[in-house]
């Protein structure tokens, strides 16, 4: 596998892998409550925030497996901003408010 990994995701409820350098897609997740608004990873590389609808999902990013680590609900909207403190020690996260 290549060194350069990209990480993508979206309305179709599907986190994807892909090898940057050959454009293969190598592993996918469904995130199936909803669609992915924003991807953060970790400053180590290890796991992968999802941010959808009201919740949050951590997953591994070296693993196979297709469940998540850990999930966060609480947000009563969507989720659209998610970050982690460089040495990952706590994540924030953000959700859009109407005016």
């Amino acid at each position: 596998m290549s060194s350069v990994v990209l990480a993508t995701a979206g309305y179709d409820h599907t986190i994807r892998f892909w090898e940057a350098t050959s454009g293969i897609c190598y592993r996918t997740l469904q995130y199936q409550e909803s669609q992915v608004n924003k991807l953060e990873i970790t400053s180590d590389k290890t796991q992968i925030a999802a941010a959808g609808v009201g919740q949050i999902r951590i997953f591994d990013v070296n693993s196979n497996d297709t469940q998540p680590v850990n999930t966060y609900e609480g947000h009563t909207g969507n989720v659209s901003a998610i970050g982690f403190q460089k040495d990952t020690k706590w994540m924030f996260s953000g959700k859009l408010t109407a005016s």
